[in-house]
């Protein structure tokens, strides 16, 4: 089918405009989740919404279908130092570059996904669809998309809308932190007296410096640890009874949170605990019929370093956006209008006829 891109390209970049207008920081999304809802509605679908997350069904949803989900966030971080320009406020230059707080992350990839998804809903396909605009993406939040995936049908395969140049990133690293402490006894630092918790950590600390996980990914490569945070003492005159260090780990598809935490525990001395085992690595296989489409199309696989919501998806997916990661979090943060329009004609082309 032949879509008419450029209307489509000015739908698009007018939402991205009114979407920056309206700031939309993790947790407090909710006039965001509203422009999107009323957007919607005003094309005629009917939605869901639970919290801040929105999300509508193709009309004529057949359960004896497959269901691909398109899904990106709406949720920003903060604005960095050293925006020369109001985050909120969009300017889109002569050459085409449009500036904003999360008009790279993502929300070119929230109207691109959106405009597809009623494109695609007035055509046949052999599957249903479902637009999902998650909110809490940015922190991992509790009241994001993980709320939200139980109350819809079952899904076979997600393309996530995230920053990655319109490559599919089939596989992600997942990430887990640890909260390490030793605990020692207090004393003065003039007499012999006390147990220093701080040189009960340092054989730990060496221990994540050198270990190596065995399984490594021909995509993510291996497992990476690095001890980001290390607390203790009061003053310069009392042995510190308590240390405590962060471990920030990022796992492979080749191990589960919990097989890393278990082998970990068989290795280190202190009491380490794990804020959650929810962010767990993602996979897709490359023989997967629309990673096989993506590459005919010219398009490159590739494992990507950085987390997003496919973390909480027990279904196949991958991440494909228009942007580039490297722009993400940073002062004057901008999205080419082209990197849209390339967007659109690359999800058109991949998802139209597709095959689960």
């Amino acid at each position: 089918m032949k879509y008419d891109i450029p209307t489509l390209v000015s739908e698009a970049t007018g939402m991205l405009k009114s979407l920056i207008s309206i700031p939309s920081l993790s947790r407090d999304e909710a006039k965001a989740a509203d422009y999107l809802q009323n957007y919607m509605e005003m094309q005629g679908m009917s939605t869901g919404r639970k919290g801040n997350n929105i999300w509508c069904l193709s009309p004529m949803f057949d359960l004896k279908k497959p269901t691909l989900l398109l899904n990106s966030h709406i949720d920003t971080v903060k604005p960095v130092n050293g925006w020369r320009k109001d985050p909120f406020t969009p300017v889109l230059e002569t050459n085409g570059k449009l500036y904003g707080l999360g008009s790279n992350d993502a929300g070119a990839s929230v109207v691109s996904l959106l405009q597809v998804f009623l494109q695609l809903c007035r055509t046949t396909q052999a599957y249903n669809l479902i637009y999902l605009a998650s909110s809490e993406e940015e922190v991992s939040g509790k009241d994001g998309i993980e709320c939200v995936l139980p109350e819809l049908p079952p899904i076979q395969f997600a393309i996530v809308g995230e920053p990655t140049e319109m490559q599919p990133a089939i596989a992600e690293k997942g990430l887990m932190v640890l909260d390490v402490t030793a605990i020692g006894k207090s004393g003065h630092a003039a007499r012999n007296e006390g147990d220093n918790a701080i040189y009960k950590i340092l054989n730990d600390i060496a221990w994540f410096r050198d270990y190596r996980f065995a399984k490594e990914s021909p995509l993510l490569g291996p497992v990476k640890m690095s001890v980001t945070m290390v607390n203790a003492g009061t003053q310069h005159n009392v042995i510190p009874d308590r240390c405590s260090f962060v471990v920030d780990i990022r796992s492979n598809e080749c191990y589960s949170n919990q097989e890393l935490f278990a082998e970990i525990q068989k290795h280190i001395t202190c009491e380490a605990i794990p804020r959650s085992f929810r962010l767990s690595s993602s996979h897709v296989e490359e023989k997967h019929p629309i990673v096989q489409k993506a590459i005919v199309m010219g398009r490159t696989p590739y494992g990507s370093p950085t987390l997003s919501d496919q973390a909480f998806m027990s279904f196949p997916s991958l991440k494909m956006g228009p942007g580039k990661s490297s722009r993400s979090h940073t002062a004057d943060e901008f999205i080419f209008i082209k990197e849209i329009e390339e967007a659109l004609g690359i999800y058109l082309e991949l998802l139209d006829g597709a095959k689960l």
